[in-house]
């Protein structure tokens, strides 16, 4: 065998970043070691990995097809570096959640994960979908736990519990007292909702769609809690998940707006590259979260600790 695992880790890296100077920021390497073993790796076949676009770099379709089983070759060797090191526990995981997923179910998974597995090391990124998605894609992250949906030809994409969105609004508000609103009233309302990208928002950009209705926007915001904060304070209404409005309806300081003419349903769902190496690790994370809603209809009716 010509190549070397450096080699393989490297070419992993520059494929992640697209540039040879961030890969070797993240191996911690000099940018020209890292450029000589990716030099040295494609000399060494006759071969080209990458397109030179500018400062960039994109896989060409060989350095596609590689890019995979590279991943799993580097996956495969440090398993058996923690085996021979005495080690137990499944290595590094890399996990993707939403923002709603992330801030009330992942860091519960994540420290059961822990918990049962102390040798092991997560790493939990939290952002909205579309960025879940291009991570995952990339091979950056194992595993994506998504509020919105996918449709990526080279994701597999599949389902875990059922969620659903609420309008909602501060107590002092006009509608809290009615307890509903009509699509006419909804439109003449002033909307904190989350930005485009985020699965919140498409999910109520189609409920809409189906019924060609616009809202008025009054701020955009990338974070669940912001909007909760705005809408208590009286800048308009908003439109999230149950599950994150759950502990503000028992107190009083939020309250729920039916809208019988909007489908505001989605499913969370599991998200990793189809050609992929599934670890025992991303196996068992999995398991845990399927363990979290065994017998739960919807995500809020998941029992979690009470924030006081």
């Amino acid at each position: 065998m010509r190549f070397t695992l450096r080699q393989m880790a490297i070419f992993v890296a520059v494929a992640r970043h697209e540039s040879v100077s961030r890969a070797a920021q993240a191996l911690s390497l000099s940018q020209s070691a890292t450029s000589t073993a990716l030099g040295e790796l494609e000399r060494q076949y006759d071969t080209q990995l990458f397109d030179r676009v500018g400062k960039a770099l994109r896989l060409n379709e060989l350095g596609r097809n590689l890019l995979p089983q590279a991943v799993e070759l580097i996956e495969r060797a440090e398993g058996l570096e923690t085996m021979l090191e005495g080690r137990a526990g499944f290595g590094r995981l890399r996990i993707g959640a939403t923002l709603t997923i992330g801030n009330y179910l992942a860091t519960l998974i994540v420290a059961d994960f822990l918990k049962r597995h102390p040798e092991s090391e997560v790493q939990l990124q939290v952002h909205n979908t579309a960025h879940i998605v291009d991570q995952v894609v990339r091979y950056e992250l194992d595993l994506g736990l998504i509020e919105g949906n996918c449709r990526h030809p080279d994701l597999v994409v599949e389902p875990w519990v059922e969620d659903e969105l609420v309008v909602f609004c501060a107590p002092n508000h006009p509608l809290a007292g009615k307890g509903a609103a009509t699509l006419a009233e909804l439109s003449g309302e002033s909307w904190i909702v989350r930005e485009t990208g985020s699965g919140t928002r498409e999910t109520l950009d189609q409920a809409l769609r189906h019924h060609h209705s616009e809202l008025k926007i009054r701020l955009e915001l990338e974070h669940t809690e912001a909007i909760k904060r705005a809408v208590e304070f009286g800048l308009g209404i908003g439109c999230i998940s149950r599950l994150a409005l759950r502990e503000a309806f028992r107190r009083g300081s939020l309250v729920a707006i039916a809208t019988p003419e909007l489908d505001l349903r989605r499913y969370f769902h599991f998200l990793w590259h189809k050609r992929k190496f599934q670890t025992a690790g991303m196996r068992e994370f999995v398991a845990l979260c399927r363990a979290l809603t065994a017998g739960v209809a919807r995500s809020d009716e998941i029992v979690l600790p009470l924030i006081p």
